[in-house]
C-alpha cells in the first residue's frame, strides 16, 4: 500500500537514519531501503542522499516529504471518521512525561482513560523536560506533559495545572523546628539537586540565584525519588513538588521548611510538535487531561 511506503519515507526523513527508522517501524533495515528504492523507481527521481551517519533529502525528496505529510494526515482523518461511525476510539498513544507528572499524576489519568477507551494502546516515556522536548521534535511521541520551561519554536504549548514547590529537609535537620525561615538562614548549606535539563533543577537554581545563596556543596540525582531518599537520609535540603513528598510529610519522615516569602508555584505544560498530526486517541486524551485538572 502506497500509504505505508510514504510512512516509511517520512520516518526515515524525520529520523535522518535508516536503522532508527527501521527500529521505530518494526521493520528490517533492508526492508526500509526497499521501500525507498520503490518510491524512487515510482517517481523516477533520487529522493535521498545517503551516508553512514546522515540522510539528506534531495530537492525532489523535499517536495515528496511535504506532500507525504499531507497524505498521511488525510489518511489519519479518514481513519478517525470511519472509527467514529462505530463510536470507537482505537490506535496507539505515545506519551512523554517529566518525572513528577509521570510518576505521581499521570497514572491516575491513564487508568481512567484506559477504562473509557480500552482499545487504545498506550506507552509512556518518563524523562526530564529537555529529553521529552527532543523526542517530540523527533516525532517519536504524540504529546508531552512537562514541568520545565520549553522553547516554543515549533511547539504547541498549553497550560495544564499549577504545582506547589516546597523546600524540604529530614525531620532531624536543624531547620526542621523553625517556624519562619528567611533566605539568609539557607546560606552555606548542602543541597540535593536534580540533573541538568530537569524542570525541578531549573526551578531550584532560579530560587538559589534569586536569594543570593552560596552552597556548601551539592549532590545531584537523576530522579526525584533519589532526591527524596537522599534528603530523608540527611544528605541535605532540596526543593521538590508537594506531589512527590505528600506521603512522607504526612508520616513525619520529611518536613517542609517554611520559607518566607513562600516559594512561587510553577506551571505544568502540555506540549506537542506543531508538525505532528493528531489522532482521535490523542485528541480524546488531551480532553481527558484538561478535564482532570479541574
Amino acid at each position: 500500500m502506497i500509504v505505508e511506503t510514504l510512512r516509511v519515507f517520512v520516518t526515515v526523513t524525520e529520523q535522518r537514519n535508516f536503522s532508527r527508522a527501521a527500529e521505530l517501524l518494526n521493520l528490517s533495515q533492508p526492508g526500509v531501503s526497499l521501500h525507498i528504492r520503490n518510491l524512487e523507481n515510482e517517481y523516477g527521481a533520487k529522493l535521498m542522499h545517503r551516508s553512514p551517519k546522515l540522510v539528506k533529502l534531495t530537492e525532489a525528496g523535499d517536495i515528496l516529504y511535504k506532500r507525504a505529510k499531507q497524505i498521511l494526515a488525510l489518511e489519519e482523518e479518514a481513519k478517525q471518521e470511519i472509527q467514529l461511525l462505530n463510536e470507537k476510539v482505537t490506535g496507539s498513544l505515545q506519551i512523554g512525561a517529566s518525572f513528577t507528572i509521570g510518576e505521581y499524576i499521570l497514572p491516575r489519568v491513564l487508568a481512567e482513560f484506559a477504562v473509557q477507551f480500552p482499545e487504545v494502546e498506550m506507552s509512556v516515556t518518563i524523562a526530564n523536560t529537555e529529553e521529552i522536548t527532543q523526542a517530540l521534535r523527533a516525532n517519536t511521541l504524540d504529546l508531552g506533559i512537562v514541568e520545565g520551561n520549553v522553547v516554543s519554536s515549533g511547539m504547541l504549548i498549553t497550560p495544564y495545572m499549577k504545582d506547589e514547590m516546597i523546600l524540604i529537609a529530614s525531620a532531624e535537620h536543624p531547620l526542621a523546628s523553625k517556624k519562619n525561615v528567611k533566605p539568609e538562614l539557607l546560606q552555606d548549606l548542602t543541597w540535593v539537586l536534580r540533573e541538568n535539563g530537569s524542570g525541578t533543577r531549573s526551578f531550584s537554581e532560579q530560587f538559589i540565584q534569586a536569594a543570593g545563596l552560596a552552597m556548601k556543596r551539592s549532590y545531584v540525582f537523576n530522579s526525584s525519588q533519589g532526591v527524596k531518599e537522599a534528603v530523608s537520609a540527611g544528605l541535605g535540603i532540596a526543593i521538590l513538588s508537594r506531589w512527590i513528598v505528600k506521603k512522607e510529610l504526612e508520616s513525619g519522615e520529611l518536613c517542609q521548611i517554611p520559607v518566607a516569602p513562600k516559594l512561587v508555584e510553577r506551571n505544568f505544560w502540555i506540549i506537542r510538535n506543531h508538525d505532528h498530526s493528531s489522532s482521535m486517541a490523542v485528541n480524546m486524551f488531551l480532553q481527558k487531561l484538561l478535564l482532570s485538572k479541574s
